[in-house]
């Protein structure tokens, strides 16, 4: 019975692999190629990323629409919404109606050092007061600089986009064509008064004395006034 060769016991000890040298210098080759050729990368921020236009960046705020309700401070996972208001007497808007209260927005405030941007806040706001921006260009050196008070989350609103185009088969919500409506209705209303104050005008006749023709020209001539009348005494 004859045992088969162990592996390796054609090679004596000592001698290197057939081809490694071979391959080491073909791979510093290939190295030496790419330092040489011409870069196809861009390095941020030499070159400014294309981000899709409903990224998520920054969160920016309409404080005009802020009722604060505090929904998106009660929602937030990570308690970095902090929002403080006060009530407010606001008198009737007809004659004889009560008057009411009403939040008055006093701060509104949004630390990106705890936020994890979920987007809960966006989706839970009635109100439409909160918006994705895809601004992300707001790294500080001091962390509580990534405080942002409400001035500055205005600010990012210049920022947003619009929003896409509903899909072709979707069905308009209800509230919406009741408002495209009333509109519609108030300019074809204005436009009507528009048009029957302009045809009031052309067909208004003149008043009697009024059409006295082009002005006279002036006269270079000075007139003296009126000698007075003599007096009985010089007569």
């Amino acid at each position: 019975m004859t045992s088969e060769p162990q592996h390796g016991a054609d090679h004596p000890a000592g001698d290197r692999r057939p081809g490694l040298g071979r391959g080491l210098v073909s791979g510093l080759a290939t190295t030496a190629r790419a330092l040489v050729r011409h870069t196809h990368t861009a390095e941020y921020p030499d070159v400014r990323p294309d981000l899709p236009p409903r990224s998520r960046g920054v969160i920016a705020l309409l404080a005009e629409n802020c009722t604060s309700c505090m929904l998106c401070a009660r929602e937030c996972p990570d308690w970095c919404i902090y929002i403080e208001s006060h009530k407010e007497e606001v008198p009737a808007a007809e004659t004889g109606g009560r008057a009411r209260q009403k939040n008055m927005l006093d701060r509104f405030a949004i630390d990106f050092s705890l936020c994890m941007y979920c987007g809960i806040c966006i989706e839970v706001c009635p109100f439409d007061a909160l918006f994705w921006s895809p601004e992300f260009e707001y790294a500080e050196f001091d962390i509580r600089d990534l405080l942002h008070e409400s001035d500055r989350l205005e600010s990012w609103m210049a920022s947003v986009p619009p929003p896409p185009l509903p899909d072709p088969g979707s069905v308009e919500a209800k509230e919406v064509g009741v408002a495209r409506a009333a509109a519609e209705k108030a300019i074809a209303a204005y436009e009507a008064a528009q048009s029957e104050a302009e045809r009031a005008v052309e067909i208004e006749p003149d008043p009697v004395g009024t059409d006295a023709g082009p002005p006279r020209p002036q006269s270079n001539e000075t007139t003296e006034p009126p000698e007075p009348p003599e007096s009985r005494s010089d007569r």
